[in-house]
């Protein structure tokens, strides 16, 4: 699981990054608002959770904040603010914050925080008919379409091609695709998630599109044209 971490104090930092990575988080430090918003508004990072403080140096966290909310980045945002007034808890919820936990606070409480927010399962579009590039997903009747061809898909291809569908500009993260689509009690390792995409890109070549499932290595996968 990927984190961003955005806090100025650089030694405040470093030791909430240390036991971060003890617990088997990958952590991206930044430690102003105009770097961190370069890495937060970039899909191809695709985190799990951005942990924000709110006042920091150039940008600050709100405004980072707002421009990832402005630009459908679903990713849960925890704010750490020496910031405790109930009016500034509420300005960073109304923002988009998903929780906001006061300075200073035990590293405990941060981790459960972190846990709480990653098990909630992602935010479902209630949408029978999906559209992205030149295909369609009846969703109700596994038909992918694209233009006069279309094919019926099995159940879990129908599930993987809706992640990408929903939000076809977004990198998504193999252990992200195996969260929405398999759950997260699940055995199932990333070779699968590789051969249903497999699966998926087959379809593609049946129907003639010209949609494909690019790798972005390092990253994972997302939607776009083929070249």
């Amino acid at each position: 699981m990927r984190i961003l971490f955005v806090e100025d104090d650089r030694q405040l930092s470093e030791v909430v990054a240390e036991q971060l990575k003890k617990e088997g988080y990958i952590i991206d430090c930044c430690y102003d608002g105009e770097e961190a918003l370069g890495y937060a508004l970039n899909d191809t990072y695709c985190y799990d959770v951005v942990l924000l403080d709110r006042m920091l140096p150039i940008v600050d966290g709100l405004t980072i904040l707002k421009a990832m909310r402005q630009k459908h980045i679903p990713t849960p945002v925890i704010i750490l603010t020496g910031l405790g007034a109930l009016e500034d808890k509420i300005d960073g919820l109304d923002c988009g914050a998903d929780d906001y936990l006061v300075k200073p606070f035990h590293v405990r409480e941060l981790l459960a925080r972190i846990r709480a927010l990653t098990r909630r399962p992602a935010e479902i579009v209630n949408k029978e008919i999906l559209t992205a590039y030149d295909l369609t997903l009846d969703r109700e009747h596994r038909r992918l379409t694209c233009k006069d061809h279309s094919v019926i898909l099995t159940q879990k291809e129908s599930d993987l091609i809706t992640v990408f569908m929903e939000m076809p500009d977004k990198t998504h993260s193999r252990s992200e695709l195996i969260w929405r689509v398999w759950g997260e009690n699940t055995e199932i390792e990333n070779g699968n998630v590789d051969n249903y995409i497999h699966f998926l890109r087959k379809r593609f070549r049946e129907l003639k599109c010209k949609t494909t499932i690019k790798t972005i290595y390092g990253a994972g996968f997302c939607l776009g044209e083929l070249q």
